[in-house]
């Protein structure tokens, strides 16, 4: 089947999220979401993109961007071999990382770009990940507020000051845009990594994926008495849904 077309903004920006293939976790702990922040600063001096916005969470990325120099597919390219080459050397493992094709939405309007805007860094608010935007590590929030050279703040800044920008993100809101649609979990993908290491032992999805089979198939077992979804063991631990299921 052939794929759909993607819409191009005629302002240069969009919404772009990028998720992990089979939907496991690229981003395992501190160092891998400082090691993706290293590469977003490479590839934007090279692409000479505009970065307005990003937020981390562990088995998916969303970026708000504008492209000038280079097209989106070009930029993600770059951004893919880096950290994949990255992720593969400290996980001693091979192969592709991320889904093969990124989601991206075009923004065409100011009202429309500061709703994603907030929407962004709220992800972690509605993941259950934080109380607040301002306490979540891994997005681009508190560089607003203060001196950054990785975000493009100004853009935004010249709509709002920033006592206004707190306030704006301090609304409730119901909006959905690009996301994962599937991912309402009885409980986050964090816990439930928390949980996986209690219960096997392991650090991160390459370990667990390396168990003897037996092994495995005793954790998956209880895995799912500790709560977790067969969906969300798949991709937390890398292990095919038809296998967990089995067990």
């Amino acid at each position: 089947m052939a794929r759909v077309a993607r819409l191009k903004s005629n302002s240069g920006i969009y919404h772009v999220m990028i998720r992990g293939i089979n939907k496991q976790l690229i981003l395992e702990d501190d160092e891998d979401n400082q090691k993706f922040l290293e590469v977003l600063k490479e590839c934007k001096i090279l692409s000479e993109y505009k970065l307005y916005a990003y937020c981390f969470m562990g088995n998916h990325i969303h970026l708000l961007m504008k492209n000038e120099k280079e097209n989106l597919e070009q930029i993600f390219k770059r951004i893919g071999a880096r950290y994949v080459y990255y992720y593969n050397w400290k996980y001693k493992r091979n192969g592709h990382l991320f889904q093969d094709r990124f989601k991206s939405e075009p923004i065409d309007d100011d009202s429309y770009l500061l709703a994603v805007l907030r929407y962004i860094h709220r992800n972690p608010v509605k993941a259950g990940l934080s109380r607040s935007a301002d306490q979540y590590q891994w997005s681009s929030y508190n560089e607003y507020l203060k001196s950054n050279n990785l975000v493009d703040v100004g853009f935004v800044l010249g709509m709002m000051d920033r006592n206004e920008f707190i306030k704006f993100h301090n609304q409730q809101d119901d909006e959905i845009f690009l996301d994962i649609r599937d991912s309402k979990f009885r409980m986050t993908d964090v816990e439930a990594k928390l949980i996986i290491k209690e219960v096997s032992g392991t650090e991160n999805t390459t370990d667990f994926l390396n168990l003897s089979i037996i092994d495995r198939n005793i954790f998956i077992k209880e895995l799912k008495e500790r709560g977790l979804s067969i969906r969300q063991i798949s991709r937390v631990t890398g292990v095919s849904k038809g296998i967990v299921e089995k067990n």
